[in-house]
């Protein structure tokens, strides 16, 4: 079977399409890709600056928003305007996320700022953009996973990691959590009948500036820390095929998680990735959904 690449990425013409994180890495790649087919881009970035120079880079239909997913109120504040002026969205992906090996700290709202990024500001937003998205006659939602996912624990006694706080636990409980989001999303979309479709994918060990940045609380050593684990990582171009794929297949069943086939799931051709048996847990999918409702305010499906 011939391996799929971003060339057979289908023409995107006349859909709209919001990608978080879109300056760098995963999401300038998955943000170009869609402009060179055609879509009309909305880049969906913390630093404006970054992602005015992004989108001079990627060319086509592309227009800068700013967004923090570690504040509520800018979640709030960038859909309400993204809606208002896009009533009608194809495509979400939630690409955006955090990994800091510091200490600990916290979003705007007080959340572990892993989780409150990386889940409750995903949360948010795409229940604050449900609206349009089932206005797309053939919508997506593609939410983005990791590795770390399958040695993780959501702990919901200490879901903010307050006691014994670990930098690297919190990273993957946070993308353990990211996953459920999707999985639950696709449950519940489907017992509403809804057009929208959620799907996964993770890009194994990939080269982004995440990693540097990681290690940047460590000094000199962090950076040679660093440099050593992007020796064992591949190009982000390839990292970021299995979310375009999620992204764009025709005819993607909601559920479906992609991820590279190599060396376990770390590099490679795109294949079907496989779900921790926490993360395919339905309890885990309820209970972590009334959590995030809670927390953040925002209640659909």
């Amino acid at each position: 079977m011939t391996a799929w690449t971003a060339d057979h990425i289908p023409d995107q013409h006349g859909r709209t399409a919001v990608v978080t994180g879109a300056n760098s890495g995963l999401g300038l790649v998955t943000a170009a890709e869609l402009a060179r087919r055609g879509a009309r881009v909305v880049l969906a970035v913390r630093n404006t600056a970054a992602g005015e120079e992004a989108a001079r880079r990627i060319g086509g239909a592309t227009e800068v928003r700013e967004l923090d997913l570690a504040s509520l109120a800018s979640v709030r504040a960038f859909a309400q305007r993204l809606a208002a002026d896009h009533p009608v969205i194809d495509l979400l992906v939630n690409n955006a996320g955090v990994v800091l090996l510091g200490p600990r700290r916290t979003t705007a709202d007080g959340f572990e700022l892993h989780l409150g990024t990386n889940l409750l500001g995903q949360f948010a937003l795409t229940g604050l953009l449900l609206g349009p998205l089932a206005a797309a006659p053939a919508a997506r939602v593609v939410s983005l996973s990791s590795i770390t996912h399958k040695t993780a624990h959501l702990d919901f006694d200490d879901l903010m990691f307050e006691r014994g706080y670990r930098p690297a636990p919190a990273y993957g409980r946070s993308k353990l959590a990211t996953t459920v989001f999707g999985v639950e999303l696709d449950r519940r979309l489907r017992a509403a009948g809804s057009p929208v479709v959620s799907v996964l994918a993770h890009p194994g060990l990939t080269r982004t500036n995440l990693t540097p940045r990681a290690w940047e609380h460590r000094g000199r050593l962090g950076r040679l820390i660093a440099s050593a684990g992007l020796l064992a990582t591949q190009p982000v171009e390839r990292g970021a095929l299995p979310q375009l794929r999620a992204a764009t297949e025709p005819g993607v069943r909601g559920g479906r998680f992609f991820g590279p086939a190599g060396l376990w799931e770390t590099r490679g051709r795109v294949t079907d990735a496989r779900l921790s048996e926490e993360a395919a847990d339905p309890a885990v999918g309820a209970r972590l959904w009334a959590v995030a409702e809670k927390l953040t305010g925002v209640s659909y499906l």
